[in-house]
């Protein structure tokens, strides 16, 4: 139905994006700027959090949370105000769009909250190609990489979405070919860690260890490899996280954790960048599966996914 002339019509425009798993990560020393340079291989998994982006005759910018998360809202301390990235994102996009409306955002959460698995960078690239569409702003993928830099290191993989490999703070991508899949068991975990405490962790450790990180320069080929040809047994021996040691410091159970899935047959595991999610590797679809039913019987919150997937993606476009 067409609107009446003059009348405002409302439109929701619907996206999704990716969690992502870090394969691989190794942090150099702590910089001046108080950063610190990583290297980095990404891995899109099928995690997704939803961002529906509806115009609004009223200005501004307004945030909820949609009731259907998975993730439990009550106990996560999500922002719902400027300082929410996917608001952020949003309001970025207003100041390059020559006709923006007000926009309501509603998230729906699936991807932990500070989990690791860059949850809030993924509701801030759905937000800017929601709103690029809603806008009809008709910014090329490279312009909405280059705002998403500058939310975040992580945004522009959530863009990107496949595997890439993250130099710089994990902003400078690289796609790397990578179509063949492996499957993951994703444990997640009932509290956060912020990501600035566990790099905090880390400098007093290798300080109180006499540790002298050097700048990472590049990934390992072998990751890279494993990946294209879906090697898990290879991929397995060649994970790492420099990040892990420090979020086991602040939260041993995830040592636990590791632990017990490998006993019940993860190729491998890791903490997934900061913490604390888990991810194990497994075999396959159906090893995955299994595993993570046998480590629901613990008590843990355990998902089967698997990788690469693509970045954001539109998935519906209505006029109301």
């Amino acid at each position: 139905m067409n609107a009446l002339p003059g009348r405002f019509a409302a439109r929701t425009v619907r996206v999704k994006a990716p969690g992502k798993v870090n394969v691989s990560l190794e942090v150099g020393p702590l910089r001046p700027d108080g950063y610190h340079s990583v290297a980095s291989v990404y891995l899109a998994v099928s995690l997704y959090e939803e961002v529906a982006a509806t115009s609004t005759e009223a200005p501004g910018i307004t945030v909820s949370l949609n009731r259907a998360s998975t993730v439990d809202l009550d106990a996560a301390d999500i922002p719902l105000d400027g300082n929410n990235l996917a608001y952020k994102a949003a309001a970025i996009m207003a100041d390059v769009s020559e006709r923006p409306t007000g926009v309501h955002l509603e998230i729906t959460k699936r991807v932990p909250v500070a989990g690791g698995m860059g949850g809030g960078s993924a509701d801030a690239a759905a937000t800017l190609l929601a709103c690029d569409a809603l806008w009809n702003s008709g910014l090329s993928r490279e312009e909405l990489a280059h705002l998403a830099a500058e939310l975040g290191a992580d945004v522009p993989f959530s863009l990107l979405g496949g595997t890439a490999v993250g130099l710089g703070v994990g902003d400078e991508l690289s796609p790397a070919l990578a179509k063949a899949q492996t499957h993951w068991v994703l444990v997640t975990a009932d509290y956060g860690l912020p990501t600035p405490e566990v790099y905090r962790t880390l400098d007093r450790m290798r300080e109180a260890g006499g540790i002298q990180a050097a700048e990472p320069t590049g990934v390992d080929p072998k990751i890279l490899t494993a990946l294209r040809g879906g090697d898990a047994e290879a991929l397995g021996r060649v994970l790492v996280n420099d990040l892990q040691r420090a979020s086991i410091e602040l939260a041993p159970a995830l040592r636990d954790t590791l632990g017990i899935g490998e006993s019940h047959g993860a190729i491998a595991g890791i903490v997934s960048g900061s913490g604390p999610t888990v991810a194990l590797l497994a075999d396959d679809s159906v090893a995955a599966e299994g595993l993570a039913a046998d480590l629901r019987h613990y008590g843990l919150t355990a998902l089967a996914v698997h990788g690469p997937v693509p970045g954001a993606r539109i998935i519906s476009d209505t006029h109301l």
